[in-house]
């Protein structure tokens, strides 16, 4: 039984592994559930199991160690989220090796490790090369393995799970007849209609409609690379998951894996083709996800589509292979090129005309095209009313009828979605401001009226 490495180990070093292996490893590598809602990673119980190069754990865990002068041998397994069983004898074989030493033992008997100058001389060089100390890497297939698992794509939604979905946006059956079908063929849609009517919300909600939960590694080993996925600036633990997200070592759950909330990833004007490409800090020389790989199994927005600093040609060409295939081909910094898998749903949101913006060969890789349409009077008044509700402030149907009419019907103004928020926050602030009860009065709603449409 061999583990995989990249550079050549002494003797000593994989014939212990392979003695590790064997007895760890005493039955067939256990396969992971291929079911969504029962998808977990199961702890594995060798290094072949975890498919972690050891080369590539050496270097890990002598960054860590360079980091802290002392060191508890329980507190390296956490570092890179293996368990103990797992790394004590590798740490054996380092002291053999004279490149740590053991300082001591906690009060429990844990035992306490440094670096040798030879280990510190080691550590120096893998830093050269990165700086990551985080947990050990999760295979690339292990990953493609439970994106496949966790699909949105092998989910089904129902007409009452989406109203579910929605039921804060009053949107109309015409429009949720239009969704339903669109975000469960998987393959994509553009979302248009005037600015304020909801089209980002919309977006935002369709992961609602799913299982909320899935898996993610904390990071993926590609050719000896490390790429980080879990981003705690846009991943949102899951709710039995503390920021603290290691679990317990007896827990039988793999912790190179955090549970998250389905994600959904909005990048709007500022998006450029670099953030769809893996990056290199150069500082820290540790290799971040791009945005598509870390919306996997949930929803990638590109917000304000058409008016990103990139042409539109560019952005939309390299989307074809990918919404074809289910998989994204990455350029690594090295020049290597990757192949990613890409399972989200993709949703272009524009203010724009569909027609407008692309030919009608790449409309045809993305069949839904869904207007979001403005509100009708019924829904306008609906959602007067919900609003206030959810602010906590009154609102006669009187002047809700001296609204609609005055500033809307006589003006010829068009109604959004977006104006009872944005009309009653600002009745709110007048009523909070002159410490008045908090009820919509005449004179409230027209100062909201005068700042808000005072240049339309």
């Amino acid at each position: 039984m061999v583990i995989p490495s990249i550079e050549r180990k002494s003797p000593a070093f994989d014939e212990l592994l392979d003695r590790v292996n064997l007895i760890l490893d005493d039955v067939a590598p256990r396969s992971r559930d291929d079911n969504a809602e029962d998808f977990v990673p199961r702890t594995p119980r060798s290094l072949r199991e975890a498919r972690v190069s050891p080369v590539l754990l050496e270097r890990i865990v002598f960054r860590y160690l360079m980091q802290n002068s002392t060191t508890s041998g329980r507190q390296i397994a956490a570092q890179v989220a293996l368990p103990w069983r797992l790394i004590e004898p590798i740490l054996r074989q380092f002291r053999h090796d004279k490149l740590l030493e053991l300082t001591g033992t906690t009060a429990a008997g844990d035992p306490q490790f440094a670096l040798t100058l030879a280990g510190r001389e080691k550590a120096r060089q893998f830093q050269s090369e990165s700086t990551y100390y985080g947990a050990a890497p999760v295979h690339l297939e292990d990953y493609e393995a439970a994106v496949t698992a966790q699909s949105l794509c092998r989910s089904r939604i129902s007409r009452d799970e989406l109203v579910a979905a929605f039921a804060d946006l009053n949107l109309s059956d015409s429009v949720l007849n239009r969704l339903g079908p669109a975000i469960n063929s998987g393959r994509g849609m553009f979302l248009y209609g005037e600015s304020g009517n909801g089209k980002t919300s919309v977006a935002e909600r369709i992961v609602r409609a799913f299982e909320k939960s899935i898996w993610i590694p904390k990071a993926v080993a590609v050719d000896g690379d490390i790429i980080r996925v879990f981003d705690p600036t846009v991943h949102q633990l899951a709710d039995s998951e503390s920021s603290d997200y290691q679990l317990l070592e007896s827990d039988e759950t793999d912790r190179r894996w955090v549970r998250i909330q389905r994600p959904t990833i909005i990048a709007g004007g500022e998006l450029t083709m670099n953030e769809l490409e893996v990056s290199l800090n150069p500082a820290s020389r540790i290799c971040e996800a791009p945005l598509q790989i870390k919306s996997n199994c949930g929803v990638l927005v590109i917000d304000d589509f058409g008016r990103q600093r990139i042409p539109v040609t560019d952005l939309l060409n390299r989307w074809i292979i990918p919404l074809e295939k289910r998989v994204d081909y990455l350029n690594l910094p090295t020049g290597k090129k990757i192949r990613f898998p890409f399972e989200q749903l993709l949703v272009f949101s524009t203010n724009l005309e569909p027609r407008d913006l692309v030919d009608a060969a790449f409309l045809r890789r993305i069949p839904y095209k869904i207007e979001i349409p403005g509100p009708t009077e019924t829904q306008f008044r609906n959602q007067l009313r919900e609003t206030a509700a959810a602010l906590n402030l009154h609102i006669e149907e009187d002047i809700i009828n001296h609204l609609i009419e005055t500033h809307f019907l006589r003006a010829s103004r068009e109604m959004r979605f977006c104006h009872p928020r944005d009309l009653l926050l600002q009745a709110s602030s007048f009523c909070e401001f002159n410490q008045l009860p908090m009820v919509a009065t005449a004179e409230a709603m027209e100062i909201a009226v005068e700042n808000y449409f005072a240049i339309t």
